[in-house]
């Protein structure tokens, strides 16, 4: 990866000089030269190590990173990237970044990179219950960066993925299995949207006992013990969409 030195230099020089800032943020670098500083002083990093330093930060921090054209398609990875999505890199090469993520976040992270390359902002970061469609076993912090061209165009995305792991109860539905019947899924979303048990029971056609009794059991399903914790937990392990709403069970996880 060596050749994607130039690019993170040229993300870095962004910053530098505040054309790779998310919205209304000042940079360390401009903060630093408001500062009283000897004009003697030898800078503390060169412009040409700005690459190799983020470069070998990333690696032995076990982080995933993948640079990809201004069609999202991936064009680069390193190991740990492979290693998180569970492709090899010729299989990995040239797909759209949106055929790897999980359902329950992928049309909140590509909206996200549809900012960047809006331009609206040049840098989110965020924390995701789940973010690869073969991985279940973390949640995900995700930095996404535009790499901006002489011209003002667009030209890579930088993602940056770091994983960390769940507990048990956390796993349990990140996977896409379908653990709800169509009626479980249709009042997991009347609970998760705050319709009473009364509304719930005249839409669906069931009476109020009815409701009550499938809440119980997705109660018991999800190993909680209030209403509150389920739609909480729903959430968590990925059975609504990210971003969306009104909240929706993701077909994924609905049985047929």
């Amino acid at each position: 990866m060596a050749w994607l030195n130039s690019a993170v230099v040229d993300d870095m020089e962004s910053a530098r000089t505040g054309r790779g800032l998310p919205c209304g943020e000042v940079s360390l670098l401009d903060r630093r030269r408001s500062e009283p500083r000897n004009a003697a002083a030898d800078p503390l990093v060169r412009a040409d190590e700005y690459g190799h330093i983020f470069l070998e930060n990333v690696e032995q921090g076990g982080v995933g990173l993948a640079v990809m054209d201004p069609r999202m398609r991936i064009k680069e990875t390193n190991a740990a990237f492979l290693e998180h999505t569970g492709f090899h890199a010729r299989q990995i090469r040239d797909r759209a970044l949106f055929e790897l993520l999980h359902p329950a976040i992928r049309q909140h992270v590509m909206r996200q990179f549809e900012r960047l390359q809006q331009r609206r902002c040049n840098r989110f970061m965020e924390r995701l219950p789940a973010l690869w469609a073969t991985q279940t076993e973390f949640s995900w912090d995700l930095t996404g960066m535009a790499v901006v061209g002489d011209v003002g165009d667009v030209k890579t995305f930088v993602m940056l993925a770091d994983p960390a792991r769940l507990d048990e109860d956390s796993r349990v539905l990140i996977s896409p299995k379908k653990v709800l019947k169509q009626i479980d899924a249709r009042i997991l979303e009347g609970v998760a949207t705050g319709v009473t048990t009364v509304q719930l029971a005249a839409s669906l056609y069931l009476s109020r006992q009815g409701i009550e009794y499938h809440v119980s059991n997705m109660l018991r399903q999800f190993k909680v013990t209030n209403r509150a914790a389920l739609v909480s937990k729903a959430y968590s392990m990925g059975l609504f969409g990210v971003g969306s709403w009104p909240p929706r069970v993701l077909p994924e996880y609905i049985q047929e």
